[in-house]
């Protein structure tokens, strides 16, 4: 549980630091942007190594973590779409994370 925790929480700030400017962040200057997005992503990085670490310790293959983490990836962006971005869902993002999770499980089909 752990691991799953932290890769949501990292995933969080991620997503923010990928796409918070698309919202009212257009009109500034580029290098700025990329230099808060950079502050944004260490506490990504602060919470993405120690969740990969967990996770790996608790028997969890590379392979597991990162299929994992992107299946989280798309749903927190998901949220982040709709409710940050105020972009509609359409049956295309219910479609991909199925397939996403459909990745999950056989990832972790046979463990």
């Amino acid at each position: 549980m752990p691991t799953l925790l932290l890769l949501v929480t990292s995933n969080v700030f991620m997503t923010t630091a990928w796409y918070w400017h698309l919202k009212g962040g257009m009109n500034k200057p580029l290098p700025l942007v990329i230099a808060i997005s950079w502050g944004i992503a260490l506490f990504e990085y602060c919470l993405a190594v120690p969740a990969n670490r967990i996770g790996y310790a608790a028997g969890w293959s590379a392979g597991q973590l990162k299929v994992t983490q992107e299946a989280i990836a798309l749903l927190v962006f998901g949220v982040f779409m709709v409710a940050v971005l105020k972009e509609p869902l359409h049956w295309r993002h219910a479609a991909a994370f199925a397939c996403l999770m459909g990745a999950v499980a056989f990832m972790f089909s046979g463990k």
